[in-house]
């Protein structure tokens, strides 16, 4: 069974998580719910995870699991405890973003001047504290020019450059693992801290990745293709954690 750009977004997530050993994986979004959940069934098998509430699992449930459906809870994970796991940096969150910088500044607050904006959004959320205290990723499920901006509206998630300016208290711990989208798989992995193209989706081209992007992205010589799940990954995404295929609805073609 060939596997669908769906299933390539799907294991780009879950290589985000690789290696992180027993921290919490806090993915936000089925596309990532599944990578975390699937990293820990494969390569990463000491995540530690939740079923989307505050129950810590045992082993991983389907995407869209009934509350009545079975499942190994180890723990209780309330919402004090978790503010207690974000302030000492054993976790790793993959958040959205509405809009995204070169230096990985996010936005999921709202659409114009903060003062008169043209649409209110989600509020800043738990972003700052995020991304001062533990990695973070992101999971933008469409890759184009209203999301990868020259400069953000509102900061939302602290980007690189804002980190450093901020100075220790902000970047000691500060860390943009990877940005995932429909089209490819990049990184803050340059000399300054800007975003580089880390790899093109199959059937994705650069050129297409770049003219999605509203600035200058860091281009490698050669940019790899993203890997492709294999056998085992796609039996377990099909039989066990995605049997219904939601995935397919949250990755734009």
């Amino acid at each position: 069974m060939s596997a669908t750009r769906a299933d390539v977004c799907v294991v780009a997530c879950a290589e985000a998580f690789r290696g992180d050993g027993e921290i919490l994986a806090s993915p936000i979004g089925v596309v990532p719910t599944l990578g975390a959940r699937l990293a820990a069934l494969t390569f990463e098998p000491d995540l530690v995870y939740s079923d989307g509430d505050a129950a810590q699992l045992g082993a991983p449930i389907s995407v869209n699991a009934s509350p009545q459906e079975p499942r190994v809870i180890e723990a209780w994970l309330p919402f004090a405890r978790m503010l207690d796991i974000v302030w000492s940096g054993r976790r790793h969150v993959m958040m959205g973003a509405t809009q995204i910088d070169r230096f990985g500044n996010q936005n999921i607050a709202c659409i114009g001047p903060w003062a008169q904006p043209k649409s209110q959004l989600l509020g800043v959320r738990g972003a700052p504290g995020n991304t001062v205290n533990h990695p973070t990723s992101y999971w933008i499920p469409k890759h184009d020019l209203r999301s990868f901006v020259e400069k953000v509206d509102c900061v939302s998630g602290v980007g690189y450059d804002r980190a450093a300016a901020a100075g220790p208290s902000a970047s000691e711990f500060h860390e943009i693992r990877r940005v995932v989208t429909n089209l490819a798989v990049l990184d803050f992995e340059t000399p300054d801290n800007s975003m580089r193209l880390r790899s093109v989706h199959p059937g994705v081209s650069v050129s297409e990745v770049v003219a999605a992007t509203g600035f200058a992205l860091v281009q490698p010589d050669v940019v790899p293709e993203t890997r492709s799940p294999t056998g085992e990954e796609l039996a377990l995404l099909d039989s066990v954690l995605d049997p219904d295929k939601m995935r397919a609805a949250e990755v734009s073609s």
